[in-house]
């Protein structure tokens, strides 16, 4: 794993803000202590200037060098999930339920080695924008930094964002131009009922019956009102009703999340789950309500810009280790309005970790340190060859 010199050597300092970042996680819209973390290393290495109080607690740290008026923007995201731990690290979560089990801890200790070279070296003719983003998981941060104009504050000719792909080789790039990764809608569905005496179900409506045959129903949205060669997913994540062996409750709570890539698929997926829900709940005497909210578009990558972003991919990794993704992925991500206001593209970084290893939004997964200065080296380098100093 090739990178640049400079960054390796200070790998041990970027593991230990990342396990201070792991052991202090904070939910989407309350990075407090993280983005004031940021903020001092920021200054510590000298940046020219830090923007902070977009979308609550996000920032931006700004580095100049030369006199072009070209600029680039590097963003990554700094909240954590609604996880109880439980990898048993000495740096493990000291937040009971809270966890950084995406590996923001590791994206944003990489743009903080990269924020730190930069500041040093200042090998580039233009402008470096460090974009740190809260509430990626939930809450629109991407979206709410957008709006509050981050792209007129800080005018840059592309934006780049990056994610730790644990299942692929540590090191290794992942690349693709168009679709990377699906849009996201979170959905929740109130059954109602009639509470009864478990013993005399005739007595009441039971929505936990209610409940499980929406469930069932929910599936075939995609298999059978969704053109086969198209992607969808609609997932129910949590179901909550009652709280004793022998009383049928009143209500049940369902929460999911839906994906698609094209607008009208969303369109008709959530117009499918407002025929099924109610249908199936008013054909057993029930009734039921759905909320359903987009939480980002799907992230589509530029033609251009992705292949710049290969090119300091393969300078840093070599050409072996920078592949196309074979498909999109059904996973989501808000840096999608940022594409969406910018030319711009999203790669992922390998992570070496098994298949039969925790993964992504397990309690028990842990960023692999080994990546950090690729990471870092990458973001360098983005900088330095599309903000290079003329000959």
């Amino acid at each position: 794993m090739p990178v640049i010199n400079s960054i390796a050597a200070f790998h041990s300092e970027m593991t230990a803000w990342r396990h201070d970042l792991h052991a202090h996680p904070e939910l989407s819209m309350r990075e407090a202590r993280t983005s004031a973390m940021v903020r001092d290393k920021l200054a510590e290495f000298g940046v020219d200037d830090i923007i902070g109080g977009l979308a609550g607690h996000g920032l931006v740290g700004v580095i100049r060098s030369g006199t072009s008026g070209r600029a680039i923007g590097l963003r990554a995201d700094m909240d954590a999930l609604p996880i109880h731990e439980e990898t048993g690290l000495e740096y493990a979560s000291k937040n009971p339920g809270i966890m950084h089990a995406c590996g923001h801890d590791g994206h944003t200790a990489m743009l903080l080695g990269a924020a730190k070279y930069l500041a040093e070296t200042r090998n580039f003719d233009g402008t470096v924008y460090l974009i740190f983003q809260p509430a990626e998981e939930f809450e629109g941060g991407a979206d709410k930094m957008v709006r509050e104009g981050l792209f007129s504050r800080c005018p840059m000719d592309k934006v780049y964002g990056l994610h730790n792909w644990p299942e692929a080789p540590a090191g290794t790039f992942l690349w693709r131009t168009g679709p990377v990764m699906a849009a996201v809608g979170f959905f929740e569905i109130v059954v109602t009922g009639k509470g009864s005496h478990g013993a005399a179900p005739h007595q009441g409506i039971d929505p936990i019956v209610v409940s499980a045959q929406i469930v069932g129903a929910l599936q075939t949205i995609v298999s059978r009102t969704i053109e086969p060669i198209e992607g969808g997913v609609v997932s129910v994540g949590s179901i909550a009703g009652g709280e004793a062996y022998n009383i049928l409750p009143e209500r049940v709570t369902m929460k999911g999340t839906a994906r698609w890539f094209r607008p009208e698929l969303g369109d008709k997926i959530e117009a499918g789950m407002n025929r099924l829900v109610k249908g199936i709940a008013g054909s057993f005497g029930a009734t039921a309500t759905l909320r359903f909210f987009r939480h980002a578009p799907a992230t589509v990558n530029d033609t251009e810009a992705t292949e710049l972003a290969a090119n300091a991919a393969r300078t840093i990794a070599g050409d072996s280790a920078v592949r196309e993704m074979r498909a999109p992925t059904m996973g989501g991500e808000d840096f999608a309005y940022m594409l969406n206001a910018k030319q711009g593209a999203y790669l992922m970084l390998g992570g070496g970790r098994t298949k039969d290893d925790p993964l992504l939004h397990h309690p028990k997964y842990d960023f692999n340190d080994e990546i950090l200065p690729v990471g870092a080296s990458w973001w360098a380098t983005l900088a330095e060859q599309q903000l290079a100093k003329a000959e």
